[in-house]
């Protein structure tokens, strides 16, 4: 206890499995979301942008002099909690599975904050360096931006690489938590990183590789052009892999050894005994992202403040529900807002 089983999740009948559970919402969901971007520096002047989307009878974000800003009302007419939302590796605020949460949560009566890491908004960032997915820093002060704006009661939400990067954020801050941050929800979350980056080079999960290598040495080769020298180019074009990615080019950048200490140092697994806020931690077996080391049964039953859910169906960021369509509400959706709003957690 707490692990939820059996799962309430059933999938639509003609997605029977988790690669079609997976790339058909990502291709073919449209979600339509209202965002004010809201640019904030870092302490190593980098810069990290923020997409907001205020709760439907919120009051809403203006404009002054093409900039988005908020009106500076006293925290004490704030009502609404806020969710902040980190996406996925290479994901946006405009990811499908991001957008569509933004959507419902919106309409449920959440502020939303959907963060991107550096160089993910559609501009590239200032620095040398990237982001990498087990990076916390960038989330605290995220969240510590939110603070000042006179929120009383957030909510941390992450999906896949966002996911791992909230769960290792809560272990490492354990009990010094701050207390306006109440509850959390992740999804497909490759909490064991060797594991994961082992499963996407498995010949079934390729596709995945392609797509995440292709767009990460992308990256590299536009940032080169404006910073001639620094980067290892040529043996990041001989890379086929995610785990060759992070160990000719994440690794040394962010100071690890190789793509073995990176992973070692940043998987949530050995983080999540230390979280102290209720949580929810939801992968799908089927998931072509997640090794079995993701599915760490015997310690969800140890937990006493986080809750890991497994269904048997669901793909990787998916989740479409059974009878609502491809353009629909999501049951991941529904699922989160019924545990930040379940008063009795213990029932979940």
């Amino acid at each position: 206890m707490p692990l939820i089983a059996p799962s309430s999740y059933e999938p639509p009948t003609r997605l029977w499995n988790g690669h079609l559970q997976t790339i058909i919402p990502s291709l073919f969901r449209k979600v339509a979301v209202s965002y004010v971007r809201e640019r904030i520096e870092t302490p190593d002047d980098d810069f990290l942008d923020l997409d907001w989307s205020k709760a439907m009878n919120n009051e809403q974000c203006i404009m002054n002099n093409g900039e988005s800003r908020f009106q500076h009302y006293p925290s004490s007419i704030i009502h609404y909690p806020l969710v902040i939302l980190s996406h996925g590796l290479e994901g946006s605020s405009t990811s499908p599975y991001l957008a569509g949460m933004v959507h419902h949560l919106t309409k449920s009566g959440f502020d939303c904050l959907a963060w991107h890491y550096r160089s993910c908004s559609g501009e590239m960032n200032r620095q040398q360096r990237f982001y990498h997915v087990g990076e916390t820093s960038d989330l605290q002060l995220v969240i510590q931006h939110a603070l000042s704006k006179g929120y009383q009661t957030i909510y941390l939400m992450g999906f896949s690489a966002g996911g791992n990067v909230t769960l290792k954020y809560l272990g490492e801050q354990g009990k010094r938590i701050h207390p306006a941050i109440k509850k959390a929800v992740v999804f497909s979350v490759p909490m064991y990183l060797m594991g994961s980056a082992r499963r996407l080079e498995q010949w079934d999960s390729l596709v995945y590789n392609y797509r995440f290598n292709r767009t990460l040495k992308r990256k590299v080769l536009e940032k080169a052009a404006v910073m001639p020298g620094v980067f290892p180019i040529e043996a990041v074009r001989k890379v086929r892999s995610v785990r060759e990615f992070d160990n000719t080019f994440t690794a040394p950048m962010n100071g690890f050894q190789d793509a073995k200490d990176y992973y070692t140092r940043s998987s949530s697994l050995q983080f999540i005994p230390n979280i102290m806020i209720p949580t929810l931690i939801v992968n799908a077996k089927n998931d072509p992202f997640l090794s079995q080391e993701c599915f760490p049964e015997t310690l969800a039953r140890e937990l006493a403040h986080v809750w890991m859910e497994f269904p048997e169906h669901g793909g990787h960021c998916g989740f479409p529900a059974k009878n609502e369509g491809i353009q629909g509400t999501y049951w991941s959706e529904k699922r989160a807002v019924d545990f930040l709003t379940a008063p009795n957690l213990i029932n979940q």
